[in-house]
């Protein structure tokens, strides 16, 4: 019977110079202590004799290998498929196959000090066709259209295609970040995909060396996937839960709070709309405060209304887009 290792990974999320960033380490491989060439996510294994709880473990773990505390956490999803495991050096599996618990995690504290090969990495880094803030993305009907239509031998693969990635004037959905990944992998254009093919085959599976900027950096393991899952799970959650102030300071003004929810939703806001949404959700409160912006002019300053998400009553922001497409 093969044994079973569960590895806890985490999806830290913060913004810094209006951009979506994750927490990334590049471990460094027990048996051959060399760093690995590829970022991967924060990542462990659960000890039922050492640990009372997943997230407590997660907690001391991601605080021991990046010197970071996590704040808000939630749980992800849970990830086994076979050959796509975490890499068995990282977590002392040997043989056993190894299942992975993804959890999400939120915090507003960006600067502090990391430990060594950790950094804040752009998601636009690995899911480049994901930002729709200054419009289209170019390299979706550059690079990713055209090699997705070879791929498309039938016509199902193409509606697929066509849904995913808003190809003839199909609408883009911004919380389908995890379907796109996936058809690519399908695709065989994610550079990870030849690897897990030859690792499912019982072969060595190396770790990419070289791919396309248009279609993303590869990271260890099936960490991009996981990676995708927090995303999208996070532009869902913006919309029913008030989890963008998880990444705000506890004084913003509203145009730093609207960059925040467009960093994470990937695409431009509506000012004057957006502003009225926060009105009627009545989730900010302003403090008579005034804060002088880069480049502009003074604007006051507010902050969330904790206690309605304590009492349970924090709606989350609809995204009233400032263009369709």
């Amino acid at each position: 019977m093969t044994a079973i290792v569960i590895g806890l990974s985490a999806v830290v999320v913060a913004i810094r110079r209006n951009e979506a960033v994750v927490l990334t380490v590049r471990p460094h491989d027990s048996r051959t202590r060399e760093t690995s060439a590829l970022a991967g996510l924060p990542f462990g294994p659960f000890d039922p004799d050492g640990h009372r709880t997943f997230e407590l473990a997660l907690r001391a773990f991601v605080t021991e290998q990046t010197r970071f505390e996590l704040g808000y956490v939630e749980q992800l999803y849970t990830f086994g498929d076979k050959g796509r495991d975490a890499p068995r050096a990282e977590v002392g599996a040997g043989g056993a196959r190894v299942i992975s618990v993804g959890y999400l995690a939120l915090t507003p504290q960006s600067d502090q000090a990391l430990g060594p090969d950790t950094v804040w990495a752009p998601m636009s880094r690995f899911f480049p066709w994901e930002d729709w803030r200054a419009g289209r993305p170019e390299l979706i009907d550059e690079a990713i259209a055209p090699a997705l239509r070879r791929w498309a031998v039938d016509e199902q693969r193409l509606a697929r295609a066509r849904l995913l990635f808003a190809l003839d004037g199909a609408p883009w959905n911004e919380e389908r970040v995890l379907e796109r990944y996936e058809l690519l992998y399908e695709a065989g254009l994610a550079p990870e995909a030849a690897r897990d093919r030859e690792r499912e085959r019982g072969g060595p599976g190396a770790e990419p060396a070289e791919f396309a900027a248009s279609l993303g950096q590869p990271m260890l393991s099936d960490h991009r996937r996981i990676l995708a899952t927090g995303l999208g799970r996070l532009r869902g959650k913006l919309k029913y839960r008030p989890v963008a102030f998880e990444l705000t300071p506890p004084e913003f003004t509203l145009s730093q709070l609207q960059r925040t929810v467009e960093a994470i939703a990937g695409v431009a806001l509506h000012k004057q709309n957006f502003r009225r949404v926060l009105e009627r959700a009545d989730l900010v409160e302003g403090l008579g405060r005034q804060h002088t912006e880069t480049g502009g002019r003074p604007a006051e300053l507010f902050r969330f209304r904790r206690e309605l998400a304590r009492a349970g009553r924090a709606p989350g922001l609809a995204l009233p887009l400032l263009r369709e497409g």
